[in-house]
């Protein structure tokens, strides 16, 4: 759906001013370069004024300047190789003052995630989770990193979690056939989305289980195999995967479902305190070493 809008600008050139067709037809050659340019960069690179990319913006149908960006940026988030995002953070970024850059990109991106988030999307995951018979938990290549912290937690709060292995498209198959109707599989994709995530979510449903995906917005190829869908802005388009927002989104739903088991998890974390003490699994304050003395 988002493609058509390219096709969209096209069919509107001829009804736009000279400086505009100029802007429609940079746009629909260099779009993936124009969807990370302020309007002021755009108006300079293709010789018009700031104000006329404004308009323009309005002309192809977009509510301001940053829709028809955001626009632009859904067609290229699952297109762009490394190499195209590595020049677009130069571009973008460039090299002064980069930590802040980045630190200020990554509370835009917990911002509008807070802004677009889906609560009761997010109450009917809790549910779910909280009834699975068991709790499949799915993430590949830098989404693993976000499965294996969901499992980490999980693993505290229920003895149902298993943490799918995806070294092969087989042997995650292997892992799951047994899925049914009283199961949830949650399936971590974000750009460029995981093929084997998208099958296994497919499967997942074919076989009745709950799917709840964590991924980047509606359009997301894995929201269309989900059940109840998550979403968290991950719109960096450097070669490294912005993933504080999503990090962020699965610390809510632990501490979500941790505040429904409540009960449970003091008593878990009672015996593991005692576990962790008489096996020296944590390093212990100087104080509690003056403590163990007397």
């Amino acid at each position: 759906m988002a493609a058509n809008f390219l096709t969209e600008i096209e069919q509107r050139i001829p009804s736009l001013s000279k400086g505009q067709r100029t802007i429609a037809r940079y746009i629909l050659e260099h779009y993936e370069r124009a969807a990370f340019m302020t309007a002021a960069k755009l108006g300079v690179t293709v010789g018009v004024s700031e104000s006329t990319v404004v308009r323009f913006a309005s002309e192809v149908g977009c509510d301001g300047y940053p829709a028809f960006q955001h626009k632009l940026q859904k067609i290229i988030r699952n297109r762009l190789t490394s190499v195209q995002r590595i020049e677009i953070t130069n571009e973008q970024i460039g090299r002064a003052d980069v930590v802040n850059k980045v630190l200020q990109m990554d509370i835009d991106r917990i911002k509008h995630t807070m802004e677009e988030i889906d609560h009761q999307g997010f109450n009917e995951a809790v549910t779910q989770i909280i009834q699975a018979r068991k709790i499949y938990i799915l993430g590949i290549r830098s989404a693993a990193s976000l499965a294996n912290f969901l499992s980490f937690y999980f693993n505290h709060i229920f003895d149902n979690v298993r943490l799918v292995n995806t070294n092969s498209t087989s042997e995650m198959f292997e892992q799951i056939f047994r899925m049914n109707q009283d199961d949830v599989l949650i399936a971590i994709s974000f750009p460029r989305y995981s093929q084997r995530t998208i099958k296994a979510a497919n499967y997942a449903r074919n076989r009745g289980a709950h799917v709840i995906s964590i991924t980047d917005s509606l359009s997301s190829p894995l929201a269309a195999s989900s059940d109840t869908c998550l979403c968290a802005r991950s719109d960096m388009a450097s070669f490294v995967d912005s993933l504080v927002a999503p990090l962020s989104l699965i610390n809510a739903l632990v501490v979500a479902v941790g505040l429904e088991k409540q009960g449970e998890i003091s008593q878990t974390f009672s015996e593991l305190e005692r576990i962790w003490d008489e096996y020296n699994v944590y390093e212990k304050a100087k104080d509690d070493e003056k403590n163990d003395a007397f």
